[in-house]
């Protein structure tokens, strides 16, 4: 997650999501600080499918109720 973080405060949004889909890969369960960076890279590059991707993912890690992921997803 700090390394996904630090990718996007980088301008490397591309390389962020790529580490994502590693974790996922590796099937290292994401917190809601991983999401708030991945939603992060995702509105940096306009990714809106991997937005939308990365959105079921929340719904079923159950982060949908979470007010940082909830407001990272408004922005």
């Amino acid at each position: 997650t700090a390394m996904i973080g630090g990718y996007v405060n980088d301008g490397q949004g591309e390389v962020a999501l790529k580490l994502f889909e590693q974790m996922q890969w590796e099937n290292v369960e994401p917190n809601d600080v991983t999401f708030t960076v991945v939603l992060k890279a995702c509105s940096d590059l306009a990714a809106l499918e991997h937005g939308k991707q990365i959105h079921g993912k929340i719904k079923s890690c159950g982060f949908e109720s979470d007010v940082s992921v909830g407001n990272t997803l408004i922005d």
